[in-house]
């Protein structure tokens, strides 16, 4: 499989204007990536240029810090499937987990996951900020809570993602859930070592270059 069709080709940068997304979008059509991955102003956009491509509207939820309250998670993420979403990736409480409030988490997960009405739900943890033990538990609490991935990082914070990461993650939730690498992955040679770590999904905003590489390692 081409490295593309791993790719949540992503931009998710404030100052992001509509020219921006619709140049992603047409790069991500070309590449045939995974799906283009935005801010949920921007899914209606998305969603048309994308329309009849096969390449999917991706959403972030709760973005990026995670610390909105679950209703408002779940509201954002219901609306954002209205708009034409049909993968979110939701950010965690990781001030909860850090506190052992694992009800809470596990909660605030459901909800996206309700209100995503069958659509792929990825779970970032930010992996930067916890220990294994937490890196494990927010794993479980992901599963538990029927998402679809769990997600290293929302690229926003103090670090990305790792192999060591990635190989937690999968022996945690198995072969059966996805894993997503995300933050700083801006290079073939790295993308694929986080793939053979155990990711099934790789999240950056330079799909281009990364799939430029794999033709040149040819």
């Amino acid at each position: 499989m081409s490295i593309a069709a791993y790719i949540d080709n992503t931009l998710l940068k404030a100052d992001a204007t509509p020219e921006m997304i619709e140049r992603i979008c047409a790069e991500s059509v070309e590449l045939k990536t995974a799906s283009v991955c935005v801010n949920p102003a921007y899914v209606p956009l998305v969603k048309k240029c994308l329309e009849g491509s096969g390449v999917k509207t991706c959403c972030v939820i709760g973005f990026p810090l995670g610390m909105n309250a679950t209703r408002v998670k779940a509201f954002e993420a219901a609306a954002a499937v209205e708009d034409g979403a049909e993968e979110l990736d939701m950010v965690i409480n990781v001030g909860m987990l850090k506190a052992g409030d694992a009800a809470y988490v596990k909660n605030d997960i459901k909800a996206v996951v309700d209100a995503a009405k069958g659509r792929l739900v990825k779970v970032i943890i930010e992996t930067c900020l916890l220990t294994d033990e937490e890196k494990v538990l927010a794993c479980e609490l992901a599963k538990e809570a029927g998402a679809d991935f769990v997600k290293t990082s929302t690229g926003f914070s103090t670090a990305g993602a790792n192999a060591h990461d990635i190989a937690l993650m999968r022996k945690t939730v198995g072969p059966e859930m996805g894993v997503k690498a995300s933050g700083g992955v801006r290079d073939y040679a790295f993308a694929m070592e986080l793939i053979n770590a155990g990711a099934s999904r790789i999240g950056a905003s330079s799909g281009k270059k990364i799939a430029e590489g794999e033709q040149a390692a040819k």
